[in-house]
Order: C-alpha cells, then sequence, then structure tokens
C-alpha cells in the first residue's frame, strides 16, 4: 500500500526537479510543507479537477506563493489539466506553471499570489465572502453555501503588515470557516529569522479572536490530521495551526537552511535527497500506483452530484432564490441594470444637481444599490467623509444581519488590508465589493490596487478627496501624484469625473467591467453642472468626448480638463470666445477607456491637425504630455500643496482662468 510519506514525496521530487529544470525557483517550501499539503489535500479539501470553478468548493490560496512548485505539484497530481509538461515548463514563457500562482492562467489556482502576504488577505475575503452569502442565501434545511477557505503562508507573511491588518479582520468577523496553516520553518531568504523576527505569533493571533493550535509537528500526518480536523470542528473562531516544519525536507546537505529557499538544489543534492527519500525514479516520473492514490476526479465529481442534488431540493423549495444565486454565481447583472441605471444617468442629467462628486457617488449607491444585491463596500474608517455608506446599507461584518442582506462592511483604518481582501471578495463570487479612502492614501493600498489589475479582480476603489481641493489639512493628505499612478497601472481603469452626471457613468461602467477592476476618484468640494445632449451623455463612457465647441466657427485650440477643472475649462473657454479665440472642451474622465477608443473616434476628439493644446488637472503635470505634445501645455502640479482653504489653494498654485487663457494663448500663437 501507499504511504503518505511516498505522497507527499511525490510533490517534493517534482518540486526540485522542475526548479532544476527552469534553474529558478524556490524548492524549500514544496519540500518543508509536502506532509501538510498531502493530508489537507486527500483528507479534507472538497474540490472537483473536472469542474475547477465549482462553486461550492473549498478554497485553497497559497500565500507563500514563491513555494509555487507545491501548489502545482498538487494540481498535476490530483488531476486537474496541469499536464506534466507544463511542470516540465516551470517558470518558461507562456506555461502555465509561472513563477508565482497565477489565477489567469492555472486552472485550480484561486488567486495570484506572491506579493507576501496579500494571499492572507485574499483568504479573509474569501471566508468573508463565504459568510455572508451564506447569510444571504441559506435556509433551514438548504445549505447550499457551506464551504471552507484554507490557506497557506509563512514568515514572510506575518512580517509584512498585512497580515496583521487581515488577520484582526478576520478574528472580529469571526470567520470560523478559515483555516491557516503557518510554515514555521524559520528560515527566510537573509538566513534563520531569529535575528529578526522574534514574535510570539501563537499570542499575537490569539490577541486577534483566533483559534491557534501551536506546536504542531508539519511532518507527522496525524499530528497535521489532528490539528485540521480540530480547526474544522470549532465554528466561531479563524484557526492559525503553527506547524513546525523542516525547508528543504529530504535534502540531506541543504535542509533546514536558507540555501533550499531560493535556489536550485543542483544535481549532486537531487541524487543525495532522491536516496534520502528512498525514491528511486528518474525526474518527473511518478509511479502509476502513487498517481492512482492522488487522483481526485471521482471522489470530486460526487461531491459535485451531490451538492448539484442539495441545489436540485433548494431550487424546488425557494426557486426564486434559487434563479438568484445563479445570477450572482455566474457575475451577470440583473435583467432591469441597463434601462434602470441609464435612467438615473438621464434624471441626474436633467435634474442637474450642483454637488461635490463624492455625495454624487453617494446619490448613484442610494440609485443602484438597490438594483444590486450583490454590492458589498465600506471604507477605511472614513465613511463619513467618503460617503460610502447608502440608505440600504447594513453591516455585513458578522454575516448574520437580521434580514440577511449584510452588504457594508467597517474596515477601519486598514487600506491595504482592505484593497486585498476586496480582491479575495470579488474572486469568490457572488459580489461586486467596493472599498474607499482618500486618495492620498491610496499609496497604502497600490500593491493590492496593482494586483487587482493583474489577477485580475472585479474590485471598485473608489477614492476622494481628489485634489488640492482638499484644503486645510495640507500637503500630507492633497494628492499630487496619485492619478498618474494609478494611471499607470496596466488593466486599470482610473475615473475622475467632472461632476453628478460623469459620477455615475463612472460607477455604471466600473460595475459593468466583469472580472476587471476600476479606481473612481471624487471630489470634496461641489462641482457645477455641465449641459450635455443625449449624445454627449453616451460618449461618456467612452472615456473622453467633446463638451463644447464653439458654434458657426472652427476651434483654433483644445483644452482637455477632468474633475473639478472642468468647471474651469469651460469659464476659460468662454473667456477666449469673447476675444475671438475658439476653442474646443474636451472633458476626458478616464484616460484609459479613451486610450482604447478607435483611431477613428480618438481622431475626431483630439484632431492630429489641431496641436494647439492645454490640459488642466490639480495633479502631477507630466502625464499629459502624451496629450498635448510638444507643441501644448499642461496646468498642473509639479510640487506638494499646501495647508491653506482650497480656493487659495487653486489660485496659488495657478488654476485660474486667466492661467488658462494665457496658455491657450501662448499655444495658439
Amino acid at each position: 500500500m501507499t504511504t503518505r510519506r511516498e505522497l507527499a514525496n511525490a510533490v517534493r521530487a517534482l518540486a526540485m526537479d522542475a526548479v532544476e529544470a527552469a534553474n529558478s525557483g524556490h524548492p524549500g517550501m514544496p519540500m518543508g510543507m509536502a506532509d501538510i499539503a498531502e493530508v489537507l489535500w486527500n483528507d479534507f479539501l472538497a474540490f472537483n479537477p473536472g469542474n475547477p470553478k465549482w462553486f461550492n468548493r473549498d478554497r485553497f490560496v497559497l500565500s507563500n506563493g514563491h513555494g509555487s512548485m507545491l501548489q502545482y505539484a498538487l494540481l498535476h497530481l490530483t488531476g486537474f489539466d496541469l499536464p506534466m509538461d507544463q511542470l516540465k515548463r516551470f517558470r518558461q514563457l507562456h506555461s502555465h506553471t509561472a513563477g508565482h500562482p497565477e489565477a489567469s492562467e492555472t486552472p485550480g489556482v484561486e488567486t495570484t499570489t506572491g506579493p507576501l502576504g496579500q494571499g492572507v488577505a485574499n483568504a479573509v475575503g474569501f471566508a468573508l465572502a463565504e459568510k455572508v452569502l451564506a447569510a444571504h442565501f441559506n435556509r433551514p434545511g438548504h445549505e447550499i453555501v457551506d464551504h471552507h477557505t484554507y490557506v497557506f503562508l509563512g514568515d514572510g507573511c506575518l512580517m509584512e503588515g498585512i497580515s496583521h491588518e487581515a488577520a484582526s479582520l478576520a478574528g472580529t468577523w469571526k470567520l470560523g470557516k478559515l483555516v491557516a496553516v503557518y510554515d514555521d520553518n524559520g528560515i527566510s531568504i537573509d538566513g534563520e529569522v531569529h535575528g529578526w523576527f522574534t514574535d510570539d505569533t501563537a499570542k499575537r493571533f490569539e490577541a486577534y479572536g483566533w483559534n491557534v493550535i501551536p506546536h504542531v509537528d508539519g511532518h507527522d500526518p496525524e499530528a497535521v490530521k489532528k490539528a485540521i480536523a480540530a480547526a474544522v470542528a470549532q465554528g466561531d473562531k479563524p484557526t492559525l495551526i503553527c506547524a513546525r516544519t523542516i525547508i528543504g525536507f529530504g535534502a540531506p546537505n541543504k535542509q533546514g537552511k536558507e540555501e533550499s529557499h531560493g535556489a536550485a538544489l543542483g544535481k549532486s543534492e537531487i541524487a543525495a535527497t532522491r536516496d534520502a527519500l528512498d525514491w528511486r525514479h528518474d525526474p518527473f516520473v511518478i509511479p502509476q500506483e502513487i498517481y492512482a492514490a492522488w487522483d481526485h476526479r471521482t471522489k470530486g465529481e460526487v461531491a459535485e452530484q451531490a451538492w448539484n442534488a442539495k441545489f436540485d431540493a433548494y431550487a424546488a423549495a425557494h426557486p426564486e432564490l434559487a434563479a438568484e444565486f445563479k445570477r450572482r454565481v455566474a457575475g451577470d447583472l440583473p435583467a432591469d441594470w441597463a434601462e434602470k441605471s441609464q435612467a438615473f444617468v438621464d434624471k441626474l442629467q436633467a435634474e442637474g444637481p450642483e454637488v461635490a462628486s463624492r455625495k454624487a457617488s453617494q446619490m448613484t449607491l442610494d440609485a443602484f444599490g438597490p438594483l444590486l444585491p450583490e454590492l458589498i463596500g465600506g471604507s477605511a474608517d472614513l465613511a463619513g467623509s467618503n460617503l460610502t455608506k447608502w440608505k440600504g446599507s447594513l453591516d455585513a461584518g458578522t454575516g448574520n444581519s437580521s434580514d440577511g442582506k449584510g452588504n457594508y462592511l467597517y474596515y477601519g483604518v486598514r487600506e491595504f488590508g482592505m484593497s486585498a481582501i476586496a480582491n479575495g471578495i470579488a474572486l469568490h463570487g457572488g459580489f461586486i465589493p467596493y472599498d474607499a479612502t482618500f486618495l492620498v492614501f491610496s499609496d497604502y493600498a497600490r500593491n493590492a490596487v496593482r494586483m487587482s489589475a493583474l489577477i485580475p479582480a472585479h474590485a471598485i476603489h473608489v477614492y476622494t478627496h481628489d485634489s488640492i481641493g482638499l484644503g486645510e489639512d495640507g500637503p500630507t493628505h492633497q494628492p499630487v501624484e496619485h492619478l498618474a499612478s494609478l494611471r499607470y497601472i496596466p488593466n486599470n481603469q482610473v475615473w475622475r469625473p467632472c461632476d453628478a452626471v460623469e459620477s455615475a457613468v463612472s460607477w455604471k461602467v466600473a460595475i459593468e467591467r466583469k472580472g476587471n477592476p476600476a479606481c473612481l476618484v471624487f471630489s470634496r468640494q461641489n462641482l457645477k453642472h455641465q449641459q450635455r445632449t443625449a449624445q454627449q451623455v453616451a460618449d461618456i463612457q467612452r472615456g473622453a468626448y467633446v463638451l463644447s465647441d464653439p458654434q458657426d466657427t472652427k476651434f483654433k485650440a483644445i483644452l482637455i480638463a477632468t474633475g473639478s477643472e472642468v468647471e474651469l475649462a469651460m469659464e476659460a473657454a468662454r473667456t477666449l470666445a469673447q476675444q475671438d479665440i475658439p476653442v474646443r472642451v474636451v472633458s476626458m474622465p478616464c484616460t484609459e477607456v479613451f486610450d482604447a477608443q478607435p483611431l477613428e473616434y480618438r481622431e475626431g476628439i483630439l484632431p492630429g491637425w489641431c496641436r494647439a493644446r492645454v490640459a488642466v488637472e490639480a495633479a502631477t503635470s507630466d502625464f499629459w504630455r502624451k496629450y498635448v505634445g510638444l507643441d501644448g501645455e499642461v496646468i498642473g502640479m509639479t510640487t506638494f500643496g499646501a495647508s491653506a482653504p482650497a480656493s487659495k489653494l487653486f489660485d496659488y498654485f495657478g488654476f485660474t482662468v486667466s492661467h488658462v487663457v494665457d496658455a491657450v494663448k501662448r499655444t495658439v500663437g
């Protein structure tokens, strides 16, 4: 009979062979955690290799993603569509076995990990989504949402501050179906961690409100099984299993040392490891009996069929709920969404409210929230400033609100953790998450926003107080470079609307951007309503459009602006018209969307013949050079802001009609 150690050794062999073939990678963690992974995947984890997206599967997250060969070996051995050829091409161009796990590339990978600690936060998002979705849909005798989230993490994850943010919330939210396994091997890239990591991890997590199982021998399958069973059995706390392991287990000369952490073991050490593990097989060769013992395809299919039967019974008892559940899990918007959301946009255009765009955002949430029960969001302790709470907001932190429809999260001052948790909620399915803070604090969250775009995840990041218009709080709180920084993230859409109508459209487009993120950037100060035709309203979603053209004459220059500066551009255009200098005003709320438009449309907005262009935005200037060219000018920020009332700051930094007018005159010549 095949032993557990032999099954784990198959993982070890694949890890060291793949890293050796690539001459790149991290064999130590997969070899150290192989025994733990074998117990979890064979005895506890519910999944179906034939349908990696079966909804009620358990979620597995490898937060210490540098050990990616652990996950690839597990996926291959259990029967996912990840053939041996892909393992042989580990870390090679266009393979499905990238250096760190990528959800968009490899079947069975739930989230893209590698930036340490973010997988922990993603896992918290998965577990929260499971709990809240269960509160939304489960009914007595019909628990159709009932799965666990398991996350592996290492010393590096715990050293990163995001683990504090996420773990603290997990304890507060009582995420009893979250199980974390800490690979306590005492080694990081620089060597033995006791020189720089002396935290009492068990006490730390106990203080967060976690159930902690300490001192588990990570190489004793029975001890590991007992610990996981205890974690699954308890109900109202997340669990941390502290598993002591030996990094590079089985490598006689490199186990327990940093040499096995981030480099190939080398041919001689691999040969010695094969002897030490009694693994008498050539590289990438797995005996059939080992494959048979690992194969999860039949077991997974049976598990999914059993759940399908439960869902059929649920649908018979609660047909409307079942239909709604299927819609939300599929990520489809309600049938009446397009009509009703556009009706709200049109209503705003007709009424013309002059409000701060952050207030317009809240008005939009009031209108869209009742249409979208999947919308769930919150703020990093700034709800009263970000205006992220809407009339139907109910605390979802416990997942047990009285009517089962919690949809609001109090994240506390945890911008980074909040954003990475939102990624996990989005990836879980059944929700469209949004989070919020001041734009200047997007710096704290930026790597999670980057991961939103890279994974990708349908998370909506809301940022308010978008410029020096913040005013008296001064340069520490006034964003300058942040818009450009966010715009430079590939696959990210950054919207900075100029009034309530553009604000509503930005929300509409972000909600409809299935599977991909957006950043919505709103003002503190009131913004003037802009008059538009129906066609102009429709063109907002194209990222840029002509807001104003001179009548009966050809324009001599183009003014491009976003957000609060659109109003300034319009005033400057009126002044220039009185001086017989007709100009076009282009509102460009989303540069990324505009850049993706067909050339014909872009040329229609910014025709090449007109080289007299001025861009106006209360943010760093250099970003706009690509739109104005060498002959144009940018009125923007080249320094940090200052502490003063907003009106004084706009005057001081040159955001005035006269300054814009003079710039246009210079470009016209």
